[in-house]
């Protein structure tokens, strides 16, 4: 077995696995769960908010009436938040060099990958608390009109 020289990497073998880490675990897991805070933010705003709304329905209308398969794939990508924070977590990946157990190929893998998942765990939460909120005003808001109309 053949372990590749990198300089400050410390070696961990594990049931015949060679893990190869330029930190500790717990200092990878905390990088995945702050990482994933800015690719949820961007991928959400860029596909929800009120701020690119021109933008995304212009792509929404190029994804829907495009006659060529690729176009209406790429112009989709912007408008659904899971399909683009791949790409947020690609553009993330590359400027960070983020990579979850192993110090190769194999760790941006799995680093993507994951980072991909726990953003779309904090968007649901996103999405889920929003629409909480939005209920509570409503329905403060109709209590309010129902005062008003019995006094």
């Amino acid at each position: 077995m053949i372990i590749p020289r990198y300089s400050l990497v410390n070696v961990k073998t594990f049931k015949g696995f060679i893990f190869l880490c330029h930190m500790p675990l717990s200092t990878q897991i905390i990088w995945l769960a702050l990482l994933a805070l800015p690719i949820a933010c961007i991928a959400w705003t860029v596909t929800h908010e009120e701020v690119f709304r021109e933008p995304r329905e212009y792509c929404v209308r190029r994804c829907h009436d495009s006659k060529y398969l690729a176009t209406r794939k790429f112009f989709y990508l912007f408008t659904c938040e899971y399909c683009f924070s791949h790409y947020v977590t690609a553009l993330m990946l590359a400027i960070t060099q983020y990579h979850l157990l192993f110090g190769d190929w194999r760790g941006y893998l799995i680093g993507g990958f994951s980072l991909v998942f726990v953003a779309n765990v904090y968007m649901s939460l996103y999405a889920l608390t929003r629409t909480d909120l939005k209920k509570a005003r409503l329905e403060a808001q109709e209590k309010e009109k129902n005062n008003k109309a019995g006094n």
